[in-house]
């Protein structure tokens, strides 16, 4: 029930990156399930994981590996291998292995990545009887094989190229994602792999990551869980030669501002194709005493049940809305000051319902299936946004049904 979200178009491909993408019998319905990314060497690699105390067992190596220089990344969808105790970490060593031996790489210069049921152990066996189709089939341009093998409650691939220029050269920033459910900051329920053909230090690199990723996946809410498996990660593979001399370098900034772009696209494609979502909704919270305070107002407000059922519903029920402000846990709120706006429509002033409201007003501006909550504080000057969705029949139906 994608609201709003088209299919993806042509991705482009990315110097100095092969990939590719099989059916290897992980998922029940026999869709391409495992991929692999295969990079030059001199690539330098970054990422942000889930905060979730109970990570998988691929994220846990994924982050020791990410020292070791990888220079390949092994995702598998329909399995989370989370949950799986010291086996699931031997089994994600063991896929790592597998994949060093077939295209000549160390085990640890290999990134695993799993998203899928939880609790259930890895089949190796099946990885391993793809895995010579699976390196024998890389080429420069299966991004799209890929943005679908990485799926699982998603309806659609999920998927964006961009390209800017400078000094005479085309850089190219090519992105995928997966992500339906489960999603919360720190971070979502969802994989993200972009990928770029600039040169970049790590270091930088992955500080960039981090800020990119607070400003785009860690800024999206559908239900307010946090998954075990979550990644976000940067692949730069310096293959158009440059060189960025540092943060106030004009290339590091165009960069910047791309990679921005992708990862917000990206992020709304995720919300957009929540799990029974039909309304997309983005949160804008300004005139706060602090960033976290506009984030805690915004968060009170996406993940109150009833603002969410009455979205779905299309009721302009704007006192939940009103109520879900008064309870977020921020020290002071002068409810004088505040203004709470559904699209154009002005709901709340002076600490009430706005004298020019109506009904009618309301009425129509729920019915949308793309809505904006503005709310603005009038107590200091910072600003946040999120995006999230409403809250459906459908999402109950997918999620309990998830495993059968």
């Amino acid at each position: 029930m994608a609201v709003g979200i088209e299919s993806i178009t042509q991705l482009l491909p990315i110097p100095g990156i092969k990939l590719s993408a099989v059916a290897a019998g992980i998922k029940k319905n026999h869709r391409t399930d495992l991929a692999l990314l295969q990079f030059q060497r001199g690539t330098t690699v970054a990422g942000v994981f889930t905060q979730n105390r109970f990570c998988a067992a691929p994220v846990q190596l994924a982050r020791q590996h990410l020292a070791h220089g990888p220079l390949a990344i092994l995702i598998n969808a329909g399995n989370a291998n989370a949950g799986t105790g010291q086996q699931g970490l031997t089994d994600a060593f063991h896929s790592c292995e597998l994949v060093a031996k077939h295209i000549k790489l160390n085990p640890q210069q290999v990134l695993p990545f799993s998203t899928g049921v939880i609790g259930e152990p890895l089949p190796v066996s099946k990885i391993a009887d793809a895995l010579p189709q699976l390196s024998n089939s890389l080429d420069g341009h299966s991004w799209n094989h890929v943005a679908e093998a990485i799926m699982t409650t998603d309806t659609q691939a999920k998927g964006i190229s961009k390209q800017f220029d400078w000094d005479g050269c085309t850089y190219t920033i090519t992105g995928i994602a997966k992500g339906a459910g489960m999603i919360k900051p720190n971070m979502a329920t969802m994989l993200a792999f972009i990928a770029t053909d600039l040169a970049i230090e790590q270091a930088l690199l992955q500080q960039l990551t981090s800020d990119v990723a607070n400003l785009s996946f860690n800024r999206i809410t559908i239900d307010g869980d946090t998954s075990t498996n979550d990644a976000f990660m940067v692949v730069a593979t310096g293959a158009a030669n440059n060189k960025i001399a540092g943060t106030s370098d004009r290339l590091f900034q165009l960069f910047k501002n791309t990679l921005i772009d992708v990862a917000q696209q990206l992020a709304q494609m995720i919300v957009r194709d929540g799990e029974g979502a039909t309304k997309f909704v983005t949160v804008n919270v300004r005139g706060a005493k602090s960033s976290q305070d506009a984030l805690e107002i915004a968060y009170t407000v996406a993940h109150s049940p009833l603002v969410k059922t009455a979205l779905f519903a299309s009721d302009p029920n704007w006192g939940r809305i009103l109520a879900a402000v008064g309870r977020a846990p921020i020290a002071d709120l002068d409810v004088s000051k505040v203004q709470i706006k559904l699209n154009d429509v002005l709901i709340v002033e002076n600490g009430g319902r706005a004298a020019s409201y109506t009904e009618a007003q309301g009425q129509q501006a729920m019915a949308e299936s793309t809505i904006s909550i503005d709310i603005e504080l009038g107590s200091g000057e910072f600003a946040e946004t999120i995006w999230t969705t409403d809250l459906s029949h459908e999402y109950v139906k997918i999620n309990a049904e998830y495993r059968t």
